[in-house]
């Protein structure tokens, strides 16, 4: 394969998307540029046998047995095949019972990336890959992404270093490509080393089975305590060029802004600079995957990549802003969205979706602080889980964040129902009625908070007894 110079770099979710390219308009000019990191991976390090391949790779999964659906999930949609990329699944072994924990995407040559990645301190070793090539490729010429799930290789030194590197070693071997073209994503227990020889083992058994259309497939492999797979998918115009974007995601516990424990790929066929993708995926990010919460935790190996790969024959761009992306952005936003709300609806034993809304904040960011405090609230949660209308907790939950609050003109509504107004209980509140919207699976809390023009919305769950027994039974 054609290997040209790459030197450039990455970016990560601790800041707002960097941009590539130069003169975007409009909202694009907020966009400010991302800090850039990354480490040298380096070693070796033994490993066990893998387990054999899938038989029945279509059976449709849940990621841990005995798990039942989520009540709140949604099917996944048609996925037809996304020209530029194949797809291949492996059973590696990560896990005690038999199931597929390994995903391969293959991608045409000349195909962009971009990412965003935890803000957690203690990222892991993937994640380190990945900021580290993305750097060094400027988003160019990425070949191909290996996912596992079962193990996070998180908190696991230059062990776990070794082990990622290994891993793209071993495919970049049979692409005949650079180390660095291709990408890594790890899911699962955090602290155990990456057993890096059961992937290099499957690596010749999938060989044969890529296929276009295995995107269904693909959302079942990355799947951990999820109890439903996740897709998105629509198709966009670009300068009158029909072009197609699917996405998948897994998650569903240690779910908070900044992402979560989430992984998510999106591929698309357009023909993107890695400057463009980088400047969408950040812009976009915020107010998806940075704007759901379950829990309040934050893992060490949130990724989210897109992918272009050109193979759709549209013209190349180079400009965030340009107008003939209007429809791609709408598009790309949706696909994220769509992804985001999923891994809600997949909460650790949630019963409720519930949307957040606060206005009347002195800014976006203290809006979104107290969205999420009322979100991650344990005494809201539970009362949603009870079918609660308990608007107190929900002012003590906006009181805790010390941001800026009119307290004698604060506003609290469930779906149309007002609860509270000018500082007290509203004079038209009925708790038969608040008691039957409370019993519905998607519930909208609007809060108006009275000082400015400040708003945002958080997507978040309740908190029941599933929690604790999905959590409680995690490593059984």
């Amino acid at each position: 394969m054609t290997k040209p110079p790459s030197s450039g770099k990455s970016t990560d979710q601790t800041t707002p998307a960097a941009s590539h390219d130069r003169g975007i308009g409009g909202a694009f000019d907020a966009l400010k540029k991302v800090v850039q990191t990354g480490a040298e991976l380096v070693g070796v390090h033994p490993s066990t046998p893998a387990a054999e391949a899938p038989q029945n790779q279509n059976k449709p999964v849940t990621g841990k047995p005995g798990l039942a659906v989520s009540p709140l999930a949604v099917p996944l949609p048609a996925m037809p095949p996304v020209n530029g990329v194949e797809i291949a699944i492996g059973q590696a072994g990560f896990y005690k019972h038999a199931r597929p924990d390994l995903l391969v995407m293959k991608f045409a040559e000349g195909t962009t990336a971009a990412g965003v990645f935890t803000r957690h301190t203690i990222g892991s070793a993937p994640v380190d890959w990945c900021k580290k090539q993305l750097t060094a490729n400027e988003g160019n010429e990425i070949r191909a992404l290996v996912v596992n799930a079962g193990c996070a290789n998180a908190f696991t030194g230059k062990l776990g270093a070794d082990a990622a590197r290994r891993t793209a070693a071993a495919l970049s071997r049979r692409l005949d490509c650079r180390q660095r073209d291709i990408l890594l994503a790890s899911t699962g227990v955090i602290g155990v080393v990456l057993d890096d020889a059961k992937i290099a083992a499957q690596l010749p058994l999938i060989e044969d089975t890529f296929r276009a259309d295995a995107w269904h497939d693909a959302a079942q492999a990355i799947m951990t305590t999820d109890t439903f797979p996740k897709g998105a998918y629509e198709t966009a115009l670009i300068d009158g060029i029909e072009v197609k974007i699917a996405g998948i995601a897994k998650g569903s516990g240690m779910i908070a802004p900044d992402m979560a424990t989430m992984l998510a790929f999106i591929v698309t066929d357009a023909t993107l600079s890695a400057g463009v993708l980088q400047s969408l995926l950040g812009l976009y990010t915020r107010t998806t995957f940075n704007a759901v919460t379950v829990d309040g935790d934050t893992s060490t190996n949130d990724t989210a990549l897109l992918f272009a790969t050109g193979a759709a024959g549209a013209v190349k761009i180079s400009r965030a802003g340009d107008k003939r992306l209007a429809d791609f952005r709408d598009k790309l936003e949706k696909v994220m969205h769509n992804l985001a709300t999923q891994l809600i609806r997949d909460g650790e034993g949630a019963t409720k979706f519930v949307k957040v809304t606060v206005t009347g904040a002195s800014s976006p960011a203290s809006a979104r602080k107290i969205a999420k405090s009322i979100a991650e609230s344990p005494l809201c949660k539970t009362a949603w889980a009870g079918e609660d209308a308990n608007w107190g907790r929900i002012v003590m939950a906006v009181g805790k964040t010390e941001e800026e609050v009119d307290r004698d003109h604060i506003a609290i509504r469930f779906g149309d129902l007002v609860a509270a107004e000018h500082g007290a209980v509203s004079l038209t509140y009925d708790e038969a009625a608040m008691s039957a919207y409370m019993k519905k699976q998607d519930l909208e809390i609007a809060v108006d908070v009275g000082v400015g023009r400040g708003s945002a919305h958080v997507y978040t769950c309740d908190l029941t007894h599933g929690y604790i027994s999905i959590n409680g039974d995690y490593r059984s």
